[in-house]
């Protein structure tokens, strides 16, 4: 089979991504909940910060969170793919994902939190 070139990959990935969208969106709570976190920080960051900055910084540290739990979901699926038996590394790859989702939410905090002490 031929590799798709110019915009026809392009369409390709686009469609393969509103895919895994729409599943993370169906399938995952914790990704439906940080969806609804970012849709509610967008008008909030307006009322919150004084600058276009800060207001990328706010909305950019909800789309990370979003971002590694991605990451987290595909390593998940990928360790269930290979078993569903119990396996050292195969908990340690999840446990690994749910740490990356744990400090990107620490950070999105940090960024939250800076923001409104420098404006409140």
């Amino acid at each position: 089979m031929e590799k798709q070139r110019g915009f026809k990959r392009l369409i390709s990935a686009f469609k393969n991504s509103n895919r895994a969208l729409t599943w993370l969106l169906k399938n995952e709570a914790a990704f439906k909940q940080e969806a609804w976190l970012l849709l509610i920080s967008i008008p909030v960051s307006f009322i919150i910060s004084s600058s276009i900055a800060e207001q990328l910084l706010l909305i950019s540290s909800v789309v990370f969170v979003m971002f590694a739990e991605v990451i987290n979901t595909a390593i998940e699926a990928v360790v269930d793919r290979v078993g569903l038996e119990h396996h050292e590394l195969s908990g340690l790859a999840k446990d690994l994902g749910s740490l990356a989702v744990l400090i990107s939410l620490l950070l999105c905090l940090l960024a939250w939190c800076y923001v409104i002490v420098q404006n409140f």
